[in-house]
C-alpha cells in the first residue's frame, strides 16, 4: 500500500477544530512540518500558547485521524507554542513582553496577591517566559509571597534586573524600600512607579508579564490602561455578595478603559474539613459564577480554601511549588489555562480586525 500524501494529510488533519478558537488547526496555520517516511508521519502543531487545556486531546485527536489514513503505520504530532502579542491600538509595546495580564480585585482580603504568584508559576510550569510585576506601591506582599529578599542589581544601561523566585522574574515596590517603610505617594509617583517597573526593567523576552495590581479601581490600572497594551485582566472575587459588588465595578472599570475582562475567579470557595470531610461554604456559594453570567464574561473557576495557600505565602513556598497535587493548585492550574486560552482567543480577535481593515 502507498504513503499517504502531504495534502491528504493536511485533509484529515482540518477536521480536527481547537475549541476556543472554533476553528480546524490547518486553517488556523498551526500544522507545520509535515514529514512522510514510508507508512511513518511526523508534523509539528504549533499552538498559541503552551498552557493551552486541551492540548493532550488536540495531539491524541491529530494522531488518531492521521493514523485512520491508508497506508499509515505510525503517526506523531509534536506539540510546540508560539504565544502571539495582542496588538496595541496606539499605546507603545513594551519591548519582549507579548503579553502584559492584570490581575485585580474590587476591595482588599480575597487573595488577588496569592492568585497573581500562583497564576504566574501556573503559566510558567507550561514551559511559557513569565515575569511578575507587583504595583500594590502601597502593600507590596510579592516579594514575601516568592520568597525574595534581594534587591535588584542594575545593568550597563541602568536598567533593574529583576530578581528571581521560584524561577519568575519579578519586581516590586518592597524590593526598594525597608520593609517597615510605608510609601506616601500621591496619584502621579504612582504614574512614574508604573512606568519605570515597565520601562526601566530588564524584562527580556516574556509570553507574560503578570501584574499585580492593587485593589479597587483606581490610578494603577488607569495608568497601565493608557500606556500600555494590555491582554486582558483576570479579576478575583470570593462568593459573597460585598466581594461580588465591587468586582462588578471593577468590571465597568476595565470596560470603559477598553481592556478585555478575560474571565473571573473566584477564590476560598468552600472549605473541606481534613478531620470529618464535610465541606463548608464559609463565604457562601457560587457568588463569582452567578456574577460571570450576569456580566457575560467568562467564569474561570473556583479555588477552595486550604490553609497551606495562606502558611506557604507567608513562607515564600507558594502552593503550587510546596503542594502541586493539592486540590487548591489543580484548581489554579486549570485557571492559568483557562486565563491562557482566552488571551488566544483576543488575540485572535485582534488579528482579525486588522486583517478586515
Amino acid at each position: 500500500m502507498s504513503a499517504p500524501t502531504t495534502e491528504q494529510v493536511l485533509d484529515v488533519l482540518r477536521t480536527v477544530q481547537d475549541p476556543d478558537l472554533h476553528k480546524d488547526i490547518v486553517t488556523l496555520g498551526f500544522v507545520k512540518d509535515v514529514t512522510i517516511d514510508g507508512g511513518a508521519v511526523r508534523f509539528t502543531v504549533e499552538l498559541t500558547t503552551p498552557a493551552c487545556p486541551v492540548k493532550d486531546q488536540m495531539k491524541a485527536e491529530a494522531e488518531q485521524k492521521v493514523m485512520g489514513l491508508p497506508g499509515v503505520t505510525s503517526a506523531q504530532a509534536n506539540m510546540t507554542a508560539d504565544v502571539r502579542a495582542r496588538g496595541g491600538f496606539g499605546r507603545q509595546a513594551v519591548p519582549g513582553i507579548r503579553n502584559i495580564i492584570a490581575v485585580g480585585a474590587g476591595k482588599g482580603g480575597v487573595g488577588k496577591s496569592t492568585t497573581a504568584v500562583n497564576l504566574a508559576l501556573a503559566l510558567r510550569e507550561t514551559g511559557a517566559r513569565v515575569g511578575l510585576m507587583d504595583t500594590d506601591v502601597y502593600g507590596p506582599n510579592v516579594p514575601q509571597m516568592l520568597g525574595i529578599h534581594a534587591q535588584p542589581e542594575v545593568s550597563e544601561d541602568k536598567k533593574m534586573i529583576p530578581p528571581e523566585g521560584h524561577g519568575l522574574k519579578a519586581i516590586s515596590m518592597g524590593m526598594l524600600v525597608p520593609p517597615d517603610q510605608p510609601v506616601i505617594w500621591r496619584g502621579p509617583m504612582l504614574h512614574g512607579a508604573v512606568q519605570q517597573f515597565m520601562r526601566d526593567v530588564a524584562w527580556g523576552e516574556l509570553d507574560y508579564l503578570v501584574v499585580d495590581l492593587p485593589p479597587g479601581t483606581g490610578d494603577v490600572a488607569l495608568s497601565m490602561a493608557q500606556s500600555v497594551p494590555m491582554a486582558g485582566a483576570v479579576l478575583v472575587t470570593t462568593p459573597q455578595d460585598v466581594s461580588v459588588s465591587d468586582v462588578r465595578k471593577a468590571v465597568g472599570m476595565f470596560r470603559q478603559l477598553n481592556i478585555p475582562v478575560l474571565g473571573v475567579m473566584e477564590n476560598m470557595s468552600g472549605f473541606v474539613c481534613g478531620h470529618c470531610g464535610e465541606r463548608t461554604e464559609i463565604f457562601g456559594e457560587g457568588g463569582g459564577e452567578r456574577l460571570a453570567k450576569d456580566m457575560g464574561i467568562p467564569f474561570l473557576g473556583s479555588v477552595p480554601i486550604d490553609s497551606r495557600v495562606r502558611s506557604g505565602g507567608d513562607e515564600g513556598k507558594p502552593i503550587l511549588v510546596t503542594y502541586p497535587e493539592s486540590p487548591a493548585a489543580a484548581a489554579l492550574r486549570s485557571v492559568a489555562g483557562k486565563v491562557a486560552a482566552q488571551i488566544s482567543i483576543q488575540a485572535m480577535r485582534v488579528l482579525r480586525v486588522i486583517q478586515t481593515a
